[in-house]
C-alpha cells in the first residue's frame, strides 16, 4: 500500500502542489468517511454528554399563575356536591357527659390516660357502644390537664387491625413504617444513588399522643410482635441491605434514622370484640383491660330519643318499647329509627308509628333481645340462673326440670338443650371433653343424696332452652335447687336466682363473672340472688352469700332432711352414701 502521509514520489508532489492538492489522491471510500461520518459521530457524542450534565429548571409558576385543568375542575365540582349528614353522624356524642350506660368505664379510661402518668390501654366491649369516641374525647380533655404529658397538639391516630396489612420484607408497613429501598422506589433522587428512604408509619405519626387500633384482636402476630417492641422501645428501628454507616451519600438525616430509630412514644389504646382470653397475654400484661358493657334497655331507649329530636320527627310511645326489643346495640337503635322515619316521610306521615318499627325489624331480619321468661308465681321445677354471654355481660337463663318415680328397671338422666360433648379450641389443638353442664347435673345428684334423695329411684329430664347460652360449672348452686324441687315436689318462688359453683361435698365455690351476674339478675327483677360468699363483695340488696348448699335449700324450702349445723360445715355422720361409680345413678 503507497504511503499515502511519508517520503516518496507521491508525497513530495503532495505537498509541492499545495495544500489541498493531496485530495486529488484520496480513495473516494475514506474521503466520504472522514469528511462527514467523522464529524457527526464527534457531534453526536457531545450530544450525548451535554444531555447527562444538570439542567437548571427555570422557576415554576405560582399556583395562582396556572390555568386550572379539566381535572381539577372536575374535582372542584366533585367537592361541590354532598349528601344530607347520617344520623350516625348526629347522634355521635360529642361530650363524655353523651356516652351513655358506661359511667365506670368513662371514670376507668379517664383515670388511665387523663393522668400524669397514661397508660397503654385495651378496651373490651360490643360494637357500637362508644369506644372509639370515649378514647377520643378523654384525650382531648387530657390536653386541658396541666398534669398531663400530653401536649394541646397531641394526635389521635386511628389504624384498623382488620386492614392493616404489612409485608415481611419490610418494603410496606404502614403501622410501623417501612424502608423503600433503591430496588422498589423507582428513579427517585435517593433511589438512582443507591440510598434506601425510611417512611414514618403510624407509630411514629402518634408520637407524643394515642395511637388508637381498632380490633386489635385481628392484627397478625408478626406485627404485634413489633409493635410490643416498640412499646418497651418507645422508638421504631429499621434495617436496610442497602445501608451503611459509612456511605458518605447518605443523607444525615437518613443516617440518624437508622442509628437512632424514629421517635414512637405514644399510648395505646386497643378496642376488641374479643373475649379476654383470645388475646395474647404478652400483649395484656403490657395494658390495662377496660370493660364496655351492653347497651341496657334504657340506654337503647335514650338513644332512639335522641335519635327522633334530631330528625324532627314525633313518634308513639310504643315505638321505644320495640326499640327495646329489638336494637342490640346503639347504633342498632339509631338505625331503626332512622329508617322507620324515612318510611314514614316517605309515605307523607310526620309520626313514626309502630307498625313501622316492626315491619323495619322484620325487613332487616332482626330478632328480639333473648330474654328469660318471667313467672308469676312459684313453680315446681322452674328455677334462674345466671350466666356470662360477654365480657362484663351477665344474662339469666330459665332452667326447668321434671322427675318422676322409677320402676324395678332404675332411674335415668336425660338432658335436652345441651350437648354431651365440647369441643375446646385453642393455638395449641383442640381437645374434646364432656359437656359441663352435663357434669354439673351429675355432681348435684351426687350432692342431693346427703338431703335424702337417691336419684336412682327416678327418672330426671333437665331442659336447657334453646339457643341460651350456658355456663355450666356456675350452675351448679342453680341444678341442686332445681333437681330438689323436681324430685320432692316443692314449688320455688319466681324471683329466686342462683350461681355457684358446687362441690361433691356441697360447699358452694367461687366463680367468675359475679358483678356481672348479679347485675343481670337484679336488672331482670329478681328480688332474691344466692351467690358464693365472698368477703370482698359489695354488699348489695336481695343478694345472698351462701357456704353451703344447704343454706340455700334452708331459706327457700324450710326445713330440709338431713341439714343441720354440722351439714353446713362439712362435719358430722350426713355424708349420704356417694356412688361406687362416677354417675350419679350408680350405672
Amino acid at each position: 500500500m503507497p504511503d499515502v502521509f511519508g517520503s516518496g514520489k507521491w508525497g513530495a508532489d503532495m505537498l509541492g502542489a499545495g495544500h489541498f492538492a493531496w485530495v486529488s489522491h484520496v480513495p473516494f471510500p475514506l474521503l466520504v468517511v472522514g469528511l462527514f461520518v467523522v464529524p457527526i459521530a464527534f457531534w453526536w457524542l457531545l450530544a450525548r454528554i451535554f444531555a447527562r450534565r444538570p439542567r437548571v429548571s427555570s422557576p415554576s409558576p405560582s399556583p395562582a399563575d396556572v390555568r386550572p385543568s379539566d381535572e381539577l375542575k372536575d374535582l372542584a365540582r366533585l367537592r361541590q356536591i354532598s349528601l344530607t349528614e347520617p344520623l350516625m353522624e348526629k347522634t355521635r356524642p360529642r361530650r363524655l357527659e353523651d356516652i351513655v350506660g358506661q359511667d365506670d368505664a368513662i371514670r376507668a379510661l379517664r383515670a388511665a390516660l387523663a393522668g400524669p402518668h397514661p397508660q397503654h390501654v385495651i378496651l373490651y366491649g360490643p360494637p357500637g357502644v362508644g369506644k372509639t369516641t370515649a378514647a377520643r374525647l378523654i384525650l382531648e380533655e387530657a390536653k386541658r390537664n396541666p398534669r398531663s404529658p400530653f401536649r394541646p397538639d397531641a394526635p389521635f391516630v386511628e389504624v384498623d387491625a382488620t386492614t392493616a396489612r404489612f409485608d415481611e420484607r419490610g418494603i410496606a408497613d404502614p403501622l410501623l413504617g417501612s424502608v423503600h429501598d433503591p430496588i422498589y422506589q423507582g428513579a427517585g433522587p435517593l433511589g438512582q444513588a443507591g440510598i434506601p428512604q425510611p417512611k414514618p408509619g403510624a407509630v411514629t405519626r402518634a408520637h407524643g399522643g394515642i395511637l388508637f387500633i381498632d380490633e386489635i384482636g385481628e392484627l397478625h402476630p408478626i406485627q404485634l410482635n413489633r409493635l410490643l417492641k416498640v412499646l418497651e422501645d418507645r422508638k421504631v428501628f429499621f434495617e436496610s441491605a442497602y445501608y451503611s454507616p459509612k456511605n458518605p451519600q447518605i443523607p444525615a438525616h437518613v443516617h440518624d434514622i437508622f442509628q437512632n430509630g424514629l421517635p414512637a412514644d405514644f399510648r395505646l389504646v386497643g378496642a376488641t370484640t374479643r373475649l379476654p382470653e383470645e388475646l395474647p397475654p404478652a400483649l395484656r400484661s403490657r395494658c390495662l383491660e377496660i370493660y364496655f358493657r351492653p347497651l341496657r334497655p334504657e340506654h337503647l331507649e335514650e338513644i332512639a330519643g335522641r335519635a327522633v329530636r334530631r330528625l324532627r320527627i314525633s313518634a308513639e310511645e310504643e315505638v321505644y318499647a320495640l326499640v327495646r326489643r329489638y336494637a342490640q346495640t346503639g347504633r342498632d337503635a339509631a338505625n331503626l329509627v332512622e329508617l322507620a322515619a324515612s318510611l314514614a316521610e316517605v309515605e307523607g306521615r310526620t309520626a313514626i308509628t309502630r307498625e313501622d318499627v316492626l315491619w323495619v325489624a322484620e325487613v332487616s331480619r332482626l330478632t328480639p333481645r333473648p330474654e328469660a321468661p318471667r313467672r308469676a308465681q312459684a313453680e315446681v321445677g322452674r328455677v334462674h340462673a345466671l350466666a356470662v354471654v360477654g365480657p362484663g355481660v351477665g344474662q339469666v337463663l330459665a332452667l326447668e326440670a321434671v322427675a318422676w318415680p322409677a320402676g324395678p328397671e332404675g332411674g335415668s338422666l336425660h338432658l335436652a338443650g345441651a350437648s354431651e360433648e365440647e369441643t375446646l379450641r385453642a393455638p395449641q389443638g383442640s381437645l374434646r371433653r364432656r359437656s359441663l353442664i352435663l357434669a354439673s347435673v351429675e355432681n348435684a345428684l351426687v350432692v342431693l343424696r346427703r338431703f335424702g334423695i337417691t336419684p336412682e329411684r327416678y327418672h330426671v329430664r333437665v331442659n336447657v332452652p334453646g339457643g341460651m347460652p350456658t355456663d355450666g360449672p356456675s350452675a351448679g348452686l342453680a341444678l341442686v335447687l332445681l333437681l330438689y324441687s323436681a324430685v320432692r315436689r316443692l314449688p320455688i318462688p319466681p324471683d329466686v336466682a342462683a350461681t355457684g359453683e358446687v362441690s361433691l361435698t356441697g360447699e358452694v365455690l367461687p366463680v367468675g363473672g359475679l358483678k356481672a351476674k348479679i347485675d343481670a339478675a337484679l336488672e331482670a327483677g329478681l328480688g332474691r340472688v344466692f351467690v358464693p360468699y365472698d368477703t370482698a363483695l359489695p354488699l348489695r340488696r336481695g343478694v345472698i352469700p351462701v357456704r353451703h348448699v344447704a343454706e340455700a335449700l334452708q331459706l327457700i324450702f324450710g326445713d330440709v332432711e338431713g341439714v343441720d349445723s354440722r351439714t353446713t360445715s362439712g362435719e358430722g355422720p350426713h355424708r349420704g352414701a356417694l356412688p361406687e361409680t362416677g354417675s350419679a345413678f350408680g350405672a
